[in-house]
């Protein structure tokens, strides 16, 4: 799975949060299992690709890194744009266990978002390492880092109405904002479309910019995986989700009924 999709599943996160927030029933521990897994993972990989970098971008180098480096760059696509679903899962879910007064999911999710802030960080000192990374792509990646923010504080807003979303906000002021934005236009008429609206200008912000193939496309499948299987099957009907996101949740409850069954011959 591109790293493109995961943005349109936060999106959808963010519009139809409320929908496990307020809640058709728990959510399944495999599926908490399952983003605990993969997202782990990706973090294991995205952590050796930026150590492997590191090792390269020496004193010694002969010159700028990162051009010709695909598995670098992609990687640190991912890690920005990738951190706007952690960010929102991390809020849907922290309102999911107040709502219940439990605390099952929000761990799990917060932990995930240290990590994933953590390998931002160094993200961002290679991005300000000068020399280390080619120029035009430093910049090309700065541009997706400040788009990246911006928009994780535009779905937050959308998600202000279930919660206190400041802490999981790039610039909480800035969520605010969005979030009385929201608020305002969901008391006119018409408002039908605005919602519409802002997902086309979404897709349309990342549109370019972007490599071709994302090198954790089969961790970026799971993690989305994990996340769909939450919500009740209905909910892809009525919001009219894209067919990969269908497929996947399938896939997902295929594979936890394998494994039920598996353990039960085993027993």
């Amino acid at each position: 799975m591109h790293a493109r999709e995961l943005l349109e599943l936060a999106a959808l996160v963010a519009e139809h949060g409320a929908v496990l927030i307020e809640g058709w029933g728990p959510i399944p521990e495999g599926s908490v299992a399952a983003y605990w897994s993969a997202s782990r993972c990706r973090l294991n990989r995205w952590h050796r690709e930026l150590k492997r970098f590191a090792s390269l971008a020496t004193p010694s180098s002969s010159g700028p890194l990162g051009g010709g480096d695909v598995p670098l760059v992609g990687a640190i696509e991912e890690v920005l744009t990738g951190e706007v679903l952690t960010r929102v899962w991390a809020a849907v879910t922290c309102a999911y266990d107040r709502h219940r007064g439990t605390d099952l999911v929000a761990p799990v999710a917060r932990s995930v978002l240290a990590a994933h802030t953590e390998a931002r960080h160094r993200v961002l000192t290679v991005l300000v390492s000068g020399s280390s990374l080619a120029t035009e792509d430093a910049m090309r990646l700065d541009r997706l880092r400040r788009s990246s923010e911006r928009w994780t504080d535009v779905l937050l807003g959308q998600l202000a109405a279930a919660g206190n979303v400041r802490e999981f906000a790039f610039d909480p002021e800035r969520a605010e904002d969005f979030a009385a934005d929201f608020s305002q236009q969901g008391r006119r008429q018409g408002d039908c479309l605005v919602w519409p609206l802002m997902m086309s200008s979404m897709r349309a912000a990342f549109r370019h910019g972007l490599a071709a193939v994302s090198p954790n496309a089969d961790l970026n499948a799971k993690i989305a995986a994990s996340i769909v299987s939450t919500f009740p099957p209905e909910w892809f009907e009525a919001v009219g989700v894209p067919e990969s996101l269908w497929l996947l949740r399938i896939s997902q409850t295929t594979s936890a009924a394998e494994g039920l069954i598996e353990e039960l011959l085993l027993s």
